[in-house]
């Protein structure tokens, strides 16, 4: 008779001890970010987080969850994975931070056909880098080894950020009025977004290496389009206590347009004036390599421009001094104008 061959889990594609070594690998780097309020070590299966009750007398809590999109396709052509984690971060505390949240901890889900524990750490480099950054613990996470369900070498990423704030310290807009000045941080460049349009523009279109050096950007196609999304906690605690923020804004997909008009108040909107702060080249070569319209650059990408505070107007020469000082560039763009639906545009 024919001895059946035996079936293991390996053997279908998922090694439980390259898994095991995998979470040995990232072990040093996740311990890095842990606060004094982490209850629990790696390895549990819940991570449990302290509230601060000295800190924080009515606390709320703020989360958020977001990926890094078509992004990392780039990764994958250019073999570069320490970048992408920062990107992940950056999208999701960014966004709980324009309540007013502090960054409390973070969890991160990886999903790969082919679990390869040295790539794999790599992203959670990346990922441990910018909760340090932001000042948050990265608590825990899932590591998904699923054969079959992705490319060859491929793997997908979302992150979840969960943040505090005083209920009395909430930024919600609702104080914005006519005349008040908005401010812009710059951008370290494209951040997460609009990539499928990038890779149609360099990858489709124009045939590009990620290896291609290009003068207009003083280095590689790949190192530019890899470069991580900027963190604004720092900004923010800089300026806290310090001036009275009116609302924030996170300048994702949809641009100036499509985000700063999510914290207005009922009857204002903002005229934009554009040329009052510096566009970071990689538009302009998108723009001219794609001969891509005006409007679906403002549309699509963040334009030089991450991430907008409002303030009163008598205190925005202080903004941008706190800023400047805390190395955030930083621009007076704008004005709340009563009657102005959305954001508007001017000559400066």
């Amino acid at each position: 008779m024919e001895r059946k061959k035996k079936l293991t889990y390996k053997k279908a594609g998922v090694d439980i001890n390259e898994g095991d070594r995998f979470v040995d690998l990232i072990g040093p780097l996740v311990k890095k970010t842990f606060r004094p309020e982490v209850m629990t070590d790696i390895g549990s299966f819940g991570a449990l987080f302290r509230i601060n009750n000295k800190k924080y007398k009515n606390p709320v809590l703020v989360s958020g969850t977001d990926g890094v999109g078509t992004k990392l396709k780039v990764a994958f052509l250019a073999d570069r994975h320490d970048t992408v984690g920062i990107d992940l971060v950056a999208m999701c505390v960014n966004d709980i931070l324009t309540s007013g949240a502090e960054p409390l901890f973070f969890l991160d889900y990886f999903a790969t056909g082919k679990l390869k524990p040295e790539k794999a750490a790599e992203v959670v480099k990346g990922i441990a880098a910018g909760c340090m950054e932001a000042g948050c613990s990265l608590v825990g996470g899932e590591t998904a080894e699923m054969p079959g369900f992705y490319a060859k070498g491929e793997y997908d990423l979302s992150g979840f950020a969960v943040g505090i704030v005083d209920k009395s310290g909430i930024i919600d807009g609702s104080g914005i009025k006519d005349g008040d000045a908005v401010i812009g941080i710059a951008s370290s460049g494209l951040h997460s977004n609009g990539y499928s349009l990038v890779r149609k523009v360099f990858f489709d279109l124009k045939r590009m290496s990620v290896k291609k050096f290009l003068p207009a950007l003083g280095c590689s196609l790949g190192e530019e389009l890899l470069r991580p999304t900027r963190i604004y906690v720092k900004a923010f605690n800089a300026l806290k206590n310090k001036v009275d923020i009116k609302g924030m804004a996170h300048i994702t997909g949809g641009g100036i347009d499509g985000n700063l008009p999510r914290v207005f108040p009922k009857g204002v909107g903002a005229v934009i004036r554009e040329g009052s702060w510096l566009v970071h080249p990689v538009f302009e070569l998108i723009r001219t390599t794609g001969n891509v319209p005006d409007e679906d650059m403002k549309r699509t990408f963040n334009m030089g421009i991450g991430f907008m505070v409002i303030v009163d107007e008598k205190k925005k020469a202080k903004t941008l001094d706190i800023l400047k000082r805390n190395g955030f560039s930083s621009y007076v763009i704008g004005r709340i104008e009563k009657g102005v639906e959305g954001v508007s545009y001017a000559k400066s």
